[in-house]
């Protein structure tokens, strides 16, 4: 049997009519001259036409491949243009997107934002383009290696959500019911326990470049919890320093905060200079009677939980590799990477001891000034104003 008897060039001056590459392909001109492929085979002793595309979209190479495939699903018995109409396995991608749509009424606004987020953040890269029957242990693996030891926790919680999608494939019957995703049984004897890794892993601060789409996230969150991060992050404060924050201590018209020397880790004084940013923060705030603190708890005169910054960033935004003392490293990589600001003026903006007896000069005056420029760029950075 002779086969590939035609040429580019003669495919692409065919004249009206039908011209034969060999075993069952062959070209068809029509009077227009518009081309189109077509494959005649035989399937249970009946002959069949199958059409494979028109030409240019698929050139002769393409039509000779898609006429191997036909091919090669008669030999196995399968009828090429019933296969042809089967419906299309989706790509994890698109799996993805069908199981938040069913499952998101039941879910929290934040909770789908962080299932969205950790999806297309860890898994995308990986899994996102390839058909959901397709996805192997392997595959698995290559999402989970770069992120399992340094980010166990985010890893874990990625690792039940895929789970969960390729599950609902199956359920589907667009995978076999084996789920290469599953922890109990399987991942658990190729990676180590994450639980194990979370004891020893010191969770890592937010970097710099990330700080102001979270301040956006925060602005929409009207809470104590909310505002008392945004202070916290926006002044660079240690977390009780801004649980404990007076009406007191605060100096509206000359934008100054002034936390006493007792409730400062150094035993000194810290005057912290108020941006535009935190003035107008603080300015939102309500003043509740019969209580000092700017940010209230729920019990009467008491300021607000000390794990209740913590719960908002970890639980309910599912930030959960990061602490709330880690911003204030946040702020020191983003002043000495990107500013030119001295390292003595950022220190004092930490309310660090200055260890070094030529910086601790500088400790005769508090450098208010310098740090009001820092910390009005710190906050501009941080606007996500500034950012689209």
């Amino acid at each position: 049997m002779v086969i590939n008897k035609l040429s580019a060039r003669q495919v692409l001056n065919a004249e009206p009519g039908k011209h034969e590459d060999g075993a069952g392909l062959r070209l068809i001109v029509s009077k227009k001259s518009s081309k189109r492929w077509e494959l005649r085979f035989t399937f249970n002793n009946k002959r069949r036409e199958m059409g494979l595309g028109a030409y240019p979209t698929v050139s002769l190479s393409d039509a000779r491949l898609r006429a191997h495939e036909a091919r090669k699903l008669v030999s196995q018995g399968v009828d090429p243009i019933k296969a042809n109409k089967a419906p299309k396995i989706p790509t994890f991608t698109e799996i993805s997107a069908r199981y938040l749509r069913s499952h998101r009424n039941a879910w929290s606004r934040n909770h789908a934002k962080a299932w969205v987020r950790s999806i297309t953040t860890d898994a995308k890269h990986h899994l996102g383009a390839k058909r959901i029957d397709r996805i192997d242990t392997e595959d698995i693996l290559k999402t989970f290696t770069p992120i399992w030891n340094t980010k166990p926790v985010s890893a874990k919680r990625l690792q039940s959500r895929i789970e969960n999608i390729l599950d609902y494939a199956s359920a589907h019957q667009y995978r076999e019911q084996f789920n290469p995703a599953r922890w109990k049984g399987h991942l658990d004897k190729l990676l180590p326990n994450p639980k194990r890794l979370s004891r020893v892993s010191h969770f890592t601060a937010m970097p710099y470049q990330d700080c102001h789409s979270l301040m956006g996230e925060l602005q929409k969150n009207e809470s104590f919890p909310s505002k008392a991060l945004q202070l916290l992050i926006l002044t660079a404060t240690r977390s009780d320093e801004v649980r404990y924050a007076k009406w007191t201590e605060i100096n509206l018209d000359d934008g100054i905060w002034t936390i006493p020397s007792e409730r400062m880790k150094s035993g000194r004084e810290h005057r912290i200079p108020l941006a535009d940013q935190a003035l107008k923060l603080i300015n939102s705030l309500p003043k509740v009677l019969d209580n000092p603190y700017l940010f209230p708890g729920h019990k009467i005169g008491k300021p607000i939980n000390h794990r209740a910054k913590w719960e908002l960033l970890r639980r309910k935004m599912e930030y959960t590799d990061i602490t709330v003392h880690g911003f204030r490293s946040s702020f020191r990589d983003w002043a000495g990477e990107t500013t030119n600001f001295p390292n003595h003026v950022v220190e004092m903006a930490l309310a660090h001891a200055i260890k070094n007896s030529t910086e601790a000069a500088y400790r005769r005056g508090d450098l208010f000034n310098k740090r009001r420029t820092l910390m009005e760029s710190w906050s501009n950075y941080l606007d996500p104003k500034t950012q689209s």
